[in-house]
């Protein structure tokens, strides 16, 4: 069992948390994730380890409440317990002296860019980090960004915060005035095409961390592969970082939206078994 040591709501149904997990905190390194069970009948969720505490044995999650499962951890509090945390899963960033690095993150995809840029900048690099959401309630981590940013830029869909557009649109303009050298984009998936699709035109490399559905995190049951280059990866163990130029983004997508109908009879289930609690108390 894992304890829960800290919880903070920090954006529209976003989370941080801080769980204990000393093993984990000690080994884990940027781009790296880790996979949570609630309960013995909970279904496996990976995710981003977002920052690590040695001292404190911590390692901190940033999660949206997007299904059953991540409602049900944002129904948890400071000092309740998770059946399972496993990890540190797949490989670790890169982390080299390359000369300008954008990163470019989508919604919560700022909790995955936040430890590499981290990373990134201790050993010299430029850093301009593009944080792009549909408005400025959901854009998080704006102070810790702004800490390890050489320059810290924004786009939202209606404007509220930033360029009124997309985080293509900035790249587009760093792209004028910078000579860069690698971009790294995390988020959903059409705009990390976005953005592959613009860097590949101006031969930029591109690194993409990619979140497939998972099971085992292990490489045992293909659950998460993907097509890189003409041939099948799989993310818990090859990445879960890709050449962004190389990936086959629409069946990618297609795989993503296998179970979209099971979640959502999963998550009515959950609201229905919890309103029938309710009212037999």
């Amino acid at each position: 069992m894992y304890k829960i040591l800290e919880k903070e709501k920090i954006g529209d149904n976003v989370y941080s948390m801080e769980i204990y997990a000393p093993d984990i905190a000690k080994n884990a390194k940027a781009g790296q994730f880790i996979i949570f069970r609630i309960d013995d009948k909970g279904e496996r969720v990976p995710l981003t380890v977002a920052g690590a505490d040695v001292n404190k044995g911590s390692v901190r999650i940033i999660f949206q409440v997007a299904g059953k499962s991540t409602l049900q951890l944002s129904l948890l509090s400071k000092g309740d317990f998770i059946k399972d945390f496993v990890g540190p899963l797949g490989h670790p960033t890169d982390i080299k002296k390359y000369g300008v690095v954008v990163a470019v993150a989508g919604g919560v995809g700022a909790a995955e860019v936040l430890p590499v840029v981290k990373e990134l900048k201790k050993v010299g690099n430029k850093i301009v980090t593009i944080i792009g959401a549909r408005c400025k309630d959901l854009i998080i981590l704006k102070e810790e960004l702004k800490e390890v940013s050489d320059e810290l830029l924004f786009a939202t869909n209606d404007g509220t915060c930033g360029l009124k557009g997309f985080v293509t649109d900035i790249l587009k303009n760093v792209i004028v005035k910078e000579k860069v050298d690698v971009v790294y984009a995390i988020g959903p998936v059409p705009m990390m095409k976005a953005v592959s699709d613009l860097t590949k035109e101006k031969n930029i490399k591109t690194i993409v961390s990619l979140n497939p559905i998972m099971l085992d995190g292990t490489g045992m049951c293909g659950a998460c592969r993907v097509s890189v280059g003409n041939k099948t990866k799989f993310a818990c163990v090859d990445g879960p970082e890709f050449d962004g130029h190389s990936i086959a983004w629409e069946e990618l997508s297609l795989r993503l939206g296998l179970y979209e109908n099971l979640e959502k009879v999963s998550l009515d289930n959950f609201f229905y078994n919890l309103e029938c609690k309710c009212h037999t108390k």
